[in-house]
């Protein structure tokens, strides 16, 4: 009896969804907070803008780099897809892994709750107490306080996953919407800094002297603000003419997020003195205050909402695949394979992740596990633009639509860059890099159960 046909995903983002993905899910609330971090660890606004310029040519390296993988592998998950055909199933599951319960679930938790503590300009209220669990689980062996914006973040996360579950053109037609309405406002921002803006008085000597160690912390958070160009490439079985939409999608939504970086800094230097951002715990936000006092600084609270609630769609709608890509080879559990038969959407999977999400947001530890995870998620990162060059001798005949500009130069500027920022965090926070390693190794007994369990399948 042959078994009936299993429901695939359908290809119902466009170019404009794909673009979107990149650009909302990158831009989130990095742009409004990081210009501080990055000036006290260099001291000067030319080393500020010096870090901005090699984190966005390390981003473009790495989106030329994926831009070659996901035309010629446009399937689902990304980079589990890449690490698999490059260095067999164990990377990729490992990477599944990674992202199901510790970088993509801490991602979505961690915006999430950015966006209600933002919410708290206008709602004080959400900040009270909703309930304390009395049980040694909170900070320093407390208990645990739970705040009614956790209990909204939830409720944030629930929805958007609702929304992404009744079909992807849906989740995407509102990432387009919301981006561009981001961009617009983030657009107007950088306009009121540059034009309306008095220029800060002339100041004379560094924040803080510039070091080598100050030059790749300051780099490490760039790249945090850089980070999720990748995403697109976890949906690549649902766009449409990937050959063509992808590398697009990847290189142009990248380099316009480096154009409204460098733009949204050059506005807050003109109105903020060196010293005036590196005390200033929301750089946007008090350049609109000097401009237009406090309607001013509201309004970057709404921008800023908008734009993290962009990179939480976003994050949702391209999350999801990747446990679902991992499920569908057989290394992982069975059901978050599964496609929605009337939706075409990877439905157990998208409600999955984004309870476990949830959790996360109640156990206020999502912070805690997102840090740890940055060193080795970037080993993966780095071996993913290596796949480049292993495919290119592993699998001569691929069919490549699109070809790495620059190559090999491009993609070995990127693994560089990998390796000098692992190397820099292994060295300054060596306890947090071993443990982040050490989560992704728990995955190892699961792989090989599941590794076992395969041939019954077949």
């Amino acid at each position: 009896m042959e078994k009936a046909p299993r429901t695939e995903l359908k290809r119902d983002l466009g170019p404009w969804a794909a673009a979107s993905i990149v650009v909302g899910t990158v831009i989130g609330s990095g742009i409004f907070l990081v210009p501080k971090t990055m000036i006290q660890k260099v001291g000067t606004v030319e080393a500020v803008f010096a870090v901005w310029v090699v984190g966005g040519l390390l981003s473009l390296a790495g989106a030329l780099s994926y831009a070659e993988l996901a035309a010629a592998l446009p399937e689902a998950g990304g980079e589990y897809a890449f690490l698999r055909e490059a260095y067999g199933p164990l990377w990729g599951f490992l990477y599944s892994w990674t992202q199901m319960w510790v970088a993509k679930s801490g991602s979505i938790a961690t915006l999430a709750t950015g966006f209600f503590l933002y919410l708290t300009t206008f709602f004080e209220p959400l900040k009270g107490i909703f309930y304390t669990i009395p049980l040694p689980i909170g900070p320093n062996g407390g208990p645990l306080e739970i705040q009614y914006g956790q209990i909204f973040a939830i409720f944030l996360i629930l929805a958007l996953g609702w929304l992404n579950y009744f079909g992807v053109r849906i989740g995407g037609n509102v990432q387009v919407a919301v981006t561009f309405v981001k961009v617009g406002l983030i657009a107007a921002i950088i306009f009121a800094g540059l034009v309306f803006g008095h220029a800060h008085e002339a100041v004379s000597g560094p924040v803080s002297p510039l070091t080598f160690s100050g030059f790749i912390a300051a780099l490490v958070a760039a790249l945090w603000a850089y980070d999720g160009w990748n995403n697109v490439s976890m949906v690549s079985s649902e766009i449409k003419d990937p050959q063509k939409n992808l590398p697009r999608a990847l290189i142009g939504g990248t380099l316009c997020v480096i154009a409204i970086y460098m733009l949204a800094n050059a506005a807050y230097f003109h109105v903020m003195s060196p010293a005036e951002v590196a005390g200033s715990t929301r750089v946007a936000a008090e350049m609109m205050r000097k401009i237009f006092q406090a309607p001013g600084a509201a309004a970057v609270s709404i921008a800023a909402m908008i734009s993290i609630f962009a990179a939480l769609n976003g994050s949702i709608l391209s999350g999801a695949r990747v446990p679902y890509a991992a499920a569908r080879d057989g290394y992982f559990f069975h059901a978050i394979g599964n496609v929605h038969p009337k939706y075409h959407t990877p439905g157990v999977s998208i409600v999955v992740l984004n309870l476990w999400a949830c959790l996360l947001v109640l156990s206020g530890k999502y912070d805690d596990l997102f840090n740890l995870v940055i060193f080795a998620s970037w080993i993966l990162y780095g071996m993913t633009a290596a796949s480049v060059l292993v495919l290119r001798r592993k699998r001569p005949d691929l069919v490549r639509p699109y070809k790495t500009a620059g190559y090999p130069v491009v993609p070995v500027i990127f693994i560089i860059g990998a390796i000098i920022l692992l190397v820099s965090t292994a060295w300054e926070r060596p306890r947090e890099s071993m443990i982040g390693i050490g989560l992704i190794v728990l995955g190892l007994p699961f792989y090989y159960y599941w590794k076992r369990r395969l041939p019954a399948r077949a």
